[in-house]
Formats: C-alpha cells, structure tokens, sequence
C-alpha cells in the first residue's frame, strides 16, 4: 500500500476563459467567446462594482500565492487584478485545462476529470412554451399520482419556484423545468408534496430521461409559504446518467484503495467506486474535507465539489457573492494546508464556468485553473482534464485511466 494519499477539489463553475470553441456554445443567442469567470469578477472587484457582500479588490492571498492569477493569465491572456497576492514565483503547480466533452455542465466536467471523456451529445430541451413533449408529462403525472404537472419549461433556479410554488400548493402538481443543460428538474415543496415522494419520482422518471442522454435528473425540494416566502432546501439530488466506463473512482476502488466523496460527486458518478460519501452546504462540506484529510487512510483518493459557487451566485448573476465566496474559501486554504501530509497531493480545479458578469443565467464555456499542492512549484502549461485523472493515478500507483497524460 503506497503512504501517498489523493485529493481532488473542484469549485464548482470557477472558469479562467480562454476556451478554445467557446464560440459553439451559448447564453440565449450571445456566445460564450471572451467569458471569463475569475478574469471578470477580480475585474468588477478591483473597479469597486462588487461591494454588496464584500469591498474592495478580489483578495484571494493563498490561492494567488498558489498560481491563480498566472493560471488566468495563461487560459485567457487576461488579468485577474490584485487578488492580494504577494508579488514572486508561484508556490505550487499551476496550469489550466481544457475539456474535449461537448458540454458545459457537471457531468462532462467531472467524468472527463475522472478520465472518461464524454463520447456522446447530450439531450438538450428546446427553449418553446412548453420544452416537454406530452408523454413524457403524462409520464411524469402517472408516476406520481397528479394529474399534471406546472411550468414544463426551461426556467431558473429560484424564479421557477417563485412564479409556480403558490399554485403547486394549492393542486399538488410537480414543478417541472430545465435549462440550457442537459437536466430534466423536478421542484416540490418538502412538506405538501414530500421529500421523500419527490425523490421517488425522480428516480423513477430517470431511466426514461437516461435513455434520451439526458444526463441529470435533479430533485430541487423547497419550504417556506405565500406569506414568509419559498426556500430551496439543502436537500437537493442528482439522479446522473452513468458514465460509459470505468472512471478514476471505479479504477481506485478495483485496486483495492478507499475513495472519499464530498458533496454532490456520489450523485455525479452514481455512487460508483465511492465508499464514503458526505454531504451539507458548502461550509459543512468544507467541515467534511478537513475531517476526511485528518482521517483518510494511506493510498486513498478523496473527490470533493464546492456547488455554491455556481448554484447560489453563477447562476443568479451575483458578481459580489461569488466574490465573497471565493474570498471564504482562500481563507480556509491554511487549515487545508496544514492538514497535508507528507507525499499527500491536493489538486484544486473546476469542471466548468459560469461567469456571473455574463448575459443570461446558464453555464459558460472556459478553460479552468489547475493547482497542484505537494508536488513541488513551476508551470504545467495547458493540459487536458483528462490529465488530471491521470495524474492522480499515477500519484496513487494505480492503473492508467482514460486518455489522458500526468503533469507530476
């Protein structure tokens, strides 16, 4: 048993720019060319258009001091100003990837990361008055005993629940929505619908929205009253199509190593080689990878995700949150530091972008950072996501996996 240890840590939706067919994919009918997630939000930070939560420039000290802001430099050729980083050479690994899967969403970020490239086009809902065909509803309806279903079109986030959760209320009917990702959601209030009920209906449907290539099914329970107001619950799930074949995960698992999953990658890869798995909102979550560094034993490989960043403010276009946001979690890198053990590596990354300075409210097309702990400083260009998946096998002394080639 190797005494190295493995750790993964992506943020969710924290792009540098710079992709490279950027063009191809849109926000309504504006491309992605020229999104920018960091590069734009030090940007509107160090222009004093981000001081709702937070003032002043982007200080992210730690992360800078890592690479970060060289990382930007290199996807995009942009400046990510200030973000508080003593002037020198970077401390650790840096570089930016550059996905091949023909989507901007979870799934393709993830699984290409983990070292298995998406080999087919996702199902994606057309943008019309009502996005579902009949029987698919009809479907929908019968699995849960309605007799129908609300909205049934694309939507975001909180406004979907906003505008259908006083009638959902009264009738019972399931609040149906998707976006310009490949996910079919269900919204239903934890209470006069249930939880459990909610759930159950999206696991049943999944197979269904499996079968198109579709590639979530997302449960997206609420609270709250026409009086106080709806709020969405921690209790969210992801029903994910399974990845074609064996990811980073499942190859860890088949050498016989522990693996650790925080946040939502036990829904990402469908519990697939994953032995652990924790859950809560992004401060819990952070609670989680510090216990787990503390207790992960020899040889194992822990996978975590960091939703917020993306659910909360990318989405919702809160340049100043996302900020904030950014600014926690460089704060908390010190006690992720002092946790690593000798020969453990900790990469941190993202699986895609969402530039909350962009038009529209859906994901956006980027490179994204790549900083390596543990292994050393110095550059390791552009690489592939794959690359990563790679790079920790061989970190692990496990087999190769996917396409890709080590860094280290």
């Amino acid at each position: 048993m190797t005494h190295k240890r493995a750790f993964l840590v992506v943020l969710d939706s924290v792009g540098c720019g710079g992709a490279p067919d950027a063009d191809q994919f849109f926000n309504g009918d504006l491309p992605d060319t020229g999104a920018n997630t960091l590069g734009h939000i030090a940007q509107a930070c160090a222009a004093g258009q981000a001081n709702e939560d937070r003032n002043g420039p982007l200080n992210m000290p730690h992360l800078a001091a890592a690479g970060l802001g060289a990382a930007v430099r290199l996807a995009s050729g942009a400046e990510a100003p200030a973000l508080g980083a003593p002037s020198g050479t970077p401390e650790a690994l840096w570089g930016a990837a550059t996905e091949i899967s023909k989507g901007k969403d979870t799934p393709s970020g993830h699984w290409e990361m983990a070292g298995v490239p998406v080999p087919w086009n996702w199902h994606f809902f057309p943008d019309d008055e009502v996005s579902f065909d009949a029987d698919l509803m009809a479907k929908v309806a019968r699995l849960c005993g309605t007799e129908g279903t609300l909205y049934n079109r694309h939507g975001s986030g909180m406004a979907v629940i906003e505008e259908a959760a006083a009638e959902h209320v009264k009738c019972g009917w399931p609040i149906c929505y998707t976006s310009a990702d490949s996910v079919f959601q269900i919204a239903a209030h934890e209470e006069y619908f249930g939880l459990d009920r909610l759930q159950k209906l999206c696991a049943d449907i999944a197979p269904t929205l499996h079968k198109m290539k579709v590639g979530r099914v997302i449960a997206r329970p609420f609270t709250g009253d026409v009086e106080t107001g709806f709020q969405r619950t921690i209790n969210r799930r992801d029903y994910a199509i399974d990845p074609p074949s064996d990811t980073l995960c499942d190859v860890a698992d088949n050498a016989g190593r522990k693996v650790y999953a925080i946040g939502k990658i036990g829904d990402i890869f469908s519990m697939r080689g994953i032995h652990d798995l924790r859950k809560g909102d992004d401060h819990a979550l952070m609670g989680h990878l510090l216990d787990v560094m503390d207790e992960a034993v020899e040889g194992s490989f822990t996978f975590a995700n960091f939703v917020e960043f993306d659910s909360q403010f990318g989405h919702q276009r809160d340049v100043s949150g996302y900020a904030s946001a950014l600014e926690w979690f460089d704060a908390c890198l010190p006690d992720i530091k002092a946790r690593m053990r000798e020969g453990d590596l900790v990469i941190f990354t993202a699986d895609h972008g969402n530039d909350p300075t962009w038009r529209g409210s859906d994901h956006t097309r980027e490179r994204v950072p790549v900083i390596a702990l543990g292994k050393g400083a110095g550059e390791i260009g552009l690489v592939a996501y794959s690359d990563i998946a790679a790079s920790i096998a061989e970190h692990l002394g496990l087999p190769d996996v996917g396409p890709g080639k080590s860094f280290l």
